[in-house]
């Protein structure tokens, strides 16, 4: 007891390995479940009346990293709206091998610090709390190392501010440092979070690299090498925030590697791996580069000022050449201009030159595309191994020369030289997205667009930033015997300084590998350089990171809308993106929000867990009852909103809609970040630990499962014992159990049912 004779009661106990089985970790955000007040003269409100859970104000995040080290200071503030004074049971899971060094509870002005009581009493009061709250949102709150506070008073219209602090050691998978701090309420209990903040500090022994959160947009500073700042904060209330997972490594090789897995038990695995440079590079090691600017200066290119934001674009562009760079630029209307014949030094008179050049250009005459663009790859030797970049911007349709779009992309495939990268801007909505899409596809590059109320100097001259210094290109990765498909992005695209290269994709084995030796080879200012790196590790099972199967197939997505738009839509392509979208709870043109016939069944999804161009899913492809607003990654880092398209948008090449289509399908490849629950979340489907549910017939039901699924069946009743007893044997059946009572799941071969308990 706190020795204090004040109406203040604290009891604390710390639970240690409720389940015990190895690997395992159950993650929630501190909660507190509160009760009618048994010491107060006034009287307490019926339980009924109370919340399931207090609300959370604000949750403050201090965490410092120092190598494998994390030292986690967390200030909460929870909220009573009630009339009653209440008391409360406090849980906080505690990471494992974690051990508390403070606790502390704020009553007024007063900070008042607890101790320690047996583990078999927590217990206890955690199953009571369970099996009379009746909540299966509570199983979230059974990892392996919970912590649990009883809390009194906590008046009437009042806040309550809660401090803990515990220190855990990392683990850490060939170099990659893993930590995560839990946001989570529970999926039933539904409590609102307000503002959520984050600061954490890393200092590494060696320089960090590959700092990467699959759950949150961060800002990262850097005092050096071997230290980094990231921050983060979201307001607003949520319901369902997801935990702030956030991964870097250690290294001092040239090019640091990061890998981490995902795998179900009898399942096909899944990998995030990812690459960055050193932040210090000597001028030397960066790739001397041919780089050609083809503007378009038709007349459209007048209009809204588009001609002198583009001129400002080109100039910032031709400054951040380096004197080892050679450059050309080509205007083009009704026939293309040269400012040279062929390229010239990026060296003082160059540039003057240049700009010289884009300032004397005026927007007048048709668009040209075919012509300009072969007069662009003309600019290229094809014996000549630098790096080789055309970068295309035009605002127009083809309205002179060849206007054929399937001619244009064949002409240009015959006249390109080896090794160009055609990186396309459209600007506006009056561009034909299917042509640019193209040509920069076949030509490993990469198309985007700037709408009409986007900044294109902001938009293009970051983009003109990064490809500035090119630090290893004509990427070639050995997997070293690993089996694996489907991995995105399909064409390896350079590295550039201040960039991470991430790819993402499945592998198969059939026995434990451990000693993987992987070998990236590429080249530095024409220089061949390889790259070993030893150990790796591709396992037949691993629990953690479950955001990589719903990652994958983001990109998949994106990669498969893309062909639709460049190829034409055919049956399977649009099959398996909604099966995709269906099994992923991912937003789809053909799938919007999953918002299918009211008379849909769990049965219509797809069983499978195979691979989807061998199952084929009915059709699920009615038109989308929702539209949405999706946040993505922009060309500079940061998350912008990008607005849904419809599977109507698929199929057209020029309007806001296909502009739209095509940022979107570009954003799902290039994606790195799991989308929030909040940000998902339908009426009738939840994701949880890398699965899809979907509500049917009031059971919660695993979009893996059909009817006819023929796998072994358990069934059970929820908070029976045999209940509990299988959580304790298969500790990650709680995260699929804790969204309901009626519950239906396959894992591990084996479908589960969990029926109501009887009233």
């Amino acid at each position: 007891m706190i020795a204090s004779k004040r109406a203040l009661c604290l009891m604390l106990f710390l639970l240690i390995g409720i389940w015990t089985i190895a690997g395992v970790e159950v993650y929630a955000q501190g909660v507190i479940v509160p009760g009618p007040c048994r010491r107060c003269s006034r009287p307490a409100p019926p339980t009924r009346q109370l919340p399931g859970a207090l609300p959370v104000k604000s949750i403050q995040i201090e965490t410092k990293l120092s190598g494998q080290v994390a030292t986690t200071h967390v200030e909460q503030v929870f909220r009573n709206d009630t009339d009653f004074v209440l008391e409360g049971t406090y849980f906080f899971p505690i990471p494992e091998t974690a051990s508390i060094s403070e606790f502390a509870i704020w009553d007024g002005n007063n900070r008042l610090v607890g101790e320690v009581r047996s583990r078999e009493e927590a217990r206890r009061i955690y199953d009571e709390i369970v099996r009379r709250q009746r909540d299966p949102g509570l199983l979230e709150y059974a990892g392996r190392d919970l912590f649990q506070a009883s809390i009194y008073p906590i008046p009437a219209r009042s806040d309550k501010k809660l401090e803990i602090t515990y220190t855990q050691v990392l683990t850490a998978e060939a170099g990659t440092v893993a930590y995560r701090y839990p946001l989570g309420t529970g999926r039933q209990m539904n409590v609102p979070i307000g503002m959520i903040s984050g600061r954490v500090e890393i200092d590494g022994d060696e320089p960090i690299r590959n700092v990467y959160s699959p759950s949150h947009t961060v800002d990262v500073t850097r005092r050096n090498e071997r230290h980094a700042r990231l921050t983060f904060e979201s307001k607003g209330k949520q319901e369902a925030p997801q935990d702030f997972q956030l991964f870097y490594t250690l290294s001092n090789d040239d090019f640091g590697l990061s890998l981490v897995t995902h795998r179900e038990p009898g399942k096909q695995g899944y990998f995030l791996l990812m690459l960055a440079p050193k932040d210090e590079l000597s001028e030397e090691e960066y790739a001397a580069k041919d780089i050609v600017f083809v503007l378009d200066t038709s007349g459209s290119m007048a209009a809204a000022g588009k001609m002198e934001k583009a001129r400002a674009v080109m100039l910032f562009g031709i400054s951040s050449l380096r004197a080892e760079d050679r450059f050309n630029v080509i205007s083009f209307a009704g026939e293309e201009r040269l400012m040279h014949t062929n390229l010239i030094a990026a060296d003082a008179a160059g540039k003057a030159r240049a700009e010289a050049f884009v300032k004397s250009l005026r927007a007048t005459g048709g668009t040209n595309i075919n012509d300009s663009l072969q007069a662009g790859l003309k600019q290229f030797g094809a014996a000549d191994d630098r790096p080789k970049m055309l970068i295309f911007m035009t605002d127009g349709l083809p309205t002179v020369g060849e206007t054929n779009a399937t001619r244009i992309i064949e002409n240009a495939r015959a006249k390109k030289p080896g090794g160009v990268r055609l990186f396309t801007f459209g600007v506006g909505y009056d561009v034909n997205t299917a042509l640019l899409d193209k040509l920069a596809a076949d030509n490993s590059g990469v198309a985007d667009y700037v709408e009409p109320k986007e900044d294109i100097e902001q938009k293009i001259s970051t983009f003109f930033a990064k490809v500035s210094h090119p630090v290893l290109t004509d990427l070639e990765l050995d997997l070293g015997g690993v089996e694996t498909d489907l991995v995105y992005p399909r064409n390896l695209p350079d590295i550039f300084k201040g960039t991470q290269l991430a790819l993402i994709g499945r592998y198969r084995n059939e026995r434990e590998m451990r000693g993987v030796r992987l070998r990236l080879t590429g080249k530095t200012n024409r220089q061949a350089r390889s790259f070993a790196y030893e150990k790796l590790r591709f396992p037949l099972t691993e629990d953690d990171h479950d955001f990589l199967p719903r990652l994958w197939a983001t990109r998949r997505v994106g990669w498969l809308m893309e062909q639709v738009r460049t190829n034409g839509e055919e049956k399977e392509l649009r099959d398996e993106i909604v099966d995709l979208g269906t099994r992923y709870g991912i937003v789809t043109p053909y799938t919007s929000y999953l918002a299918l016939e009211s008379n849909a069944t769990s049965n219509s999804f797809t069983s499978s867990g195979q691979d989807p161009q061998f199952d084929r899913p009915r059709d699920l492809s009615a038109p989308a009852k929702e539209r949405s607003m999706r946040r993505a990654p922009t060309s500079g880092g940061v998350s912008g909103p990008v607005p849904m398209a419809s599977a109507d948008s698929a199929r057209l090449t020029t309007g806001a809609p296909a502009v739209q289509a095509s940022k979107q399908a570009r954003a799902q490849q290039e994606t790195v970040m799991i989308e929030s629950e909040e940000l998902s979340a339908a009426a009738n489907r939840k994701s949880v630990g890398g699965k899809t549910f979907y509500l049917r017939d009031n059971v919660w039901t695993d979009a893996e499962f059909k009817a006819e699924t023929l796998l072994p069946v358990t069934s059970l009743v929820f908070a029976s014992d045999e209940y509990y007893a299988l959580l304790k044997r298969e500790p990650r059946l709680a995260q699929f159990f804790s969204i309901g009572e009626r519950v239906v799941v396959i894992y591990g071969n084996r479908i589960y049912r969990v029926n109501a308990r009887a009233l």
